[in-house]
């Protein structure tokens, strides 16, 4: 018992060196073209898509057009840029495109009322003052906005830590089984080493605490066996 005790970290460092190896590699895919990154920004090119009618897709030209909006937004998601800086750019620039030609894409997709959001863009424009419905307006469409792209960004948060935990797993196994083979030469060990790989990844995060408690326990068991 003491034995299994003793070898247990050293197992567990084990399986955590290849969770961090198979974490690695996946992020390394990241320099080909943003690789595992680009997993979630669909969701985040769909909540802005929405603030476009069919016409103002085809708008390839316009700095405030909606490919040079994904352009700038998919910078930031593949730099990594902090969740709520890439809000709150997302949440500027469609800002920016709001205008008496845009309120009423606006107005569909936030509900709000259409011709008050046209008053507001136009006084916006000039820098005039909003009275007190319009206001309201003003704070009921900056609320909806904000909780549609929340929505968008916090999905593609999702979709991209799962989509990485999910391809660590597979290289994880990859690397398990590889390693099992070289020192074996027996595909015997084929089930031991799929389930080392499947262990691996989540353990590699909390592998440091876990390791160095059961190093403790392993130092308390030695002092009993004396």
């Amino acid at each position: 018992m003491a034995t299994l005790i003793e070898t247990l970290p050293q197992c567990i460092a084990a399986a955590a060196g290849l969770g961090t190896a198979s974490f690695a590699l996946v992020d390394a895919t990241k320099a080909w073209k943003g690789g595992v990154s680009n997993c979630g920004f669909p969701q985040i090119e769909r909540v802005v898509t929405l603030f476009f009618t069919n016409t103002e897709k085809t708008d390839e030209v316009s700095p405030l057009g909606l490919k040079q909006i994904l352009l700038t937004l998919k910078a930031n998601w593949l730099n990594g840029t902090d969740l709520g800086g890439q809000k709150a750019i997302a949440k500027s620039l469609l800002k920016l495109r709001l205008n008496s030609d845009t309120a009423a894409q606006y107005a569909t997709v936030t509900k709000v009322d259409s011709g008050v959001l046209t008053v507001i863009a136009g006084k916006i424009a000039i820098g005039a003052s909003l009275d007190t419905p319009e206001g309201d307006v003003w704070a009921r469409f900056d609320l909806i906005l904000t909780a549609i792209l929340d929505q968008g960004y916090e999905r593609a948060d999702q979709i991209y830590r799962n989509s990485a935990k999910a391809l660590s797993v597979i290289v994880a196994v990859a690397l398990a089984i590889i390693g099992f083979y070289s020192f074996t030469q027996a595909f015997e060990t084929l089930g031991l080493a799929i389930l080392v790989g499947l262990a691996a990844t989540p353990i590699a995060p909390i592998a440091k605490d876990l390791t160095s408690a059961l190093a403790a326990g392993a130092t308390v068991a030695k002092a009993f066996r004396k």
